[in-house]
């Protein structure tokens, strides 16, 4: 039986990184009946919108969906799609594992993982210019979504073996809206005694985080917040090229690679689609294709460790194309052996 799942090419190198993320799921033996559907720049340009509603109804349908990076505009244009998307799904929860792949630089042992919060804070888009010359940005806290991400975060890392969450905030200065938060996180580790809870500062985050960012073991912490420190923990693995990402809801989820839609290298060949393969290793065991996950990540990390076939942006001179064979013969080589 095929799994139907939507599937948003996005634009810029999009497209090329998601053509090679289904050969690797194929490769892989899992059937995949790709229901394909545009979001972007170039769509606003024929509908007027960048995310159709047909789009959003897709994801909705099916469940699932894995979606290359559209380009969002800088201070004007139109609004975010992934932020629509995810505000429009309740997908509240963005989950990036932060992880090194042997010979990468730079050679930090990092194992670590972000949960923010993805409908409200900063990002919950309420704005207004108050006087001629005076902007202001409301940052929106619930109860309701303070708690239930700290509930997700503590059940995450119950599921996946982790034995701390650490509640990422700055409720000495926000003492209301941060107050409710860690509030909330320490509410919900009560009924979670087997994992530990740590509390930080978000900025004494971002030092521990290059210092000995496994210490933090699960973050949860609001939008902004985890927006910037997922991206801070890239870089100590190589970069957003390497990097998964999940957003999840109660009733659906999406995966994409994190990092941009890259524009400058588009339909050059040599993008490096591994952060949207990491997504979909989620993707799969999200849908309980758990072999198959297991089977992908085992032949990334024997490729990296190889360190013969490498893309531009880790020092490499593979092509995209270079990479996703030599990925996909990794995967299939202990199936033909076996």
């Amino acid at each position: 039986m095929a799994y139907r799942i939507t599937l948003i090419p996005g634009d810029g190198i999009g497209p090329e990184v998601v053509t090679a993320t289904q050969d690797v799921v194929s490769a892989a033996g899992v059937a995949v009946d790709w229901e394909i559907h545009h979001a972007g720049i170039e769509v606003a340009k024929l509908t007027g919108s960048p995310l159709p509603l047909p789009v959003i109804d897709a994801v909705r349908k099916n469940r699932i969906a894995l979606k290359g990076p559209v380009t969002t505009p800088i201070g004007g244009g139109f609004r975010s799609v992934n932020v629509t998307l995810r505000q429009t799904l309740d997908l509240y929860a963005n989950v990036r594992p932060i992880r090194s792949l042997p010979g990468v630089d730079p050679r930090f042992d990092v194992d670590m993982v972000i949960v923010r919060e993805n409908t409200e804070g900063l990002y919950a888009g309420l704005e207004l210019m108050i006087l001629p010359g005076v902007a202001q940005s409301i940052k929106l806290t619930t109860e309701r979504g303070s708690t239930r991400i700290a509930e997700f975060a503590f059940r995450y890392a119950k599921k996946h073996g982790r034995s701390k969450v650490t509640i990422v905030h700055k409720a000495n200065i926000m003492k209301i809206s941060d107050g409710l938060a860690l509030d909330c996180a320490r509410r919900v580790a009560v009924g979670h005694p087997e994992i530990q809870l740590g509390e930080m500062i978000v900025d004494a985050a971002a030092m521990t985080m290059v210092r000995d960012p496994n210490r933090l073991g699960v973050i949860v912490t609001e939008n902004l917040y985890g927006d910037i420190l997922s991206d801070l923990g890239a870089g100590l693995v190589g970069g957003l090229g390497i990097v998964p990402g999940a957003n999840i809801g109660d009733d659906a989820a999406v995966f994409e690679a994190v990092h941009g839609s890259a524009p400058d290298i588009a339909g050059k060949g040599y993008a490096n689609p591994t952060a949207l393969v990491q997504s979909a290793v989620m993707m799969l065991r999200h849908l309980g294709e758990h072999d198959a996950g297991d089977r992908i990540e085992r032949a990334l990390t024997t490729l990296y460790r190889a360190g013969q076939v490498r893309t531009r942006d880790l020092g490499g001179a593979a092509s995209t194309s270079d990479f996703t064979r030599a990925l996909c013969a990794e995967i299939e080589r202990p199936r033909a052996e076996a």
